[in-house]
């Protein structure tokens, strides 16, 4: 397997937290979080490695929501 670039370890580590997140909200609701967040995640996967520009901002905005995720008032997505 291939050397993983600064940049790409990052967005992993943000996708494993998301993730990892998602099992403390309530069960109903872990399935919408899973959807969403690999949906987001599956939205910017056309970039490519060079744009950096883009992907530092998109990991800033993933930040951001993931604080927001973190939030133990929202249980659910949609909600």
């Amino acid at each position: 397997m291939a050397r993983l670039s600064g940049l790409q370890r990052e967005v992993l580590k943000l996708y494993r937290q998301c993730v990892r997140t998602v099992k403390t909200k309530p069960p109903s609701a872990q399935e919408h979080w899973r959807k969403f967040i690999r949906g987001e995640f599956k939205r910017y996967q056309h970039l490519t490695k060079k744009d950096f520009g883009a992907i530092e901002h998109l990991i800033r905005v993933g930040h951001r929501r993931f604080e927001m995720l973190s939030d133990p008032q929202i249980k659910d997505i949609n909600g």
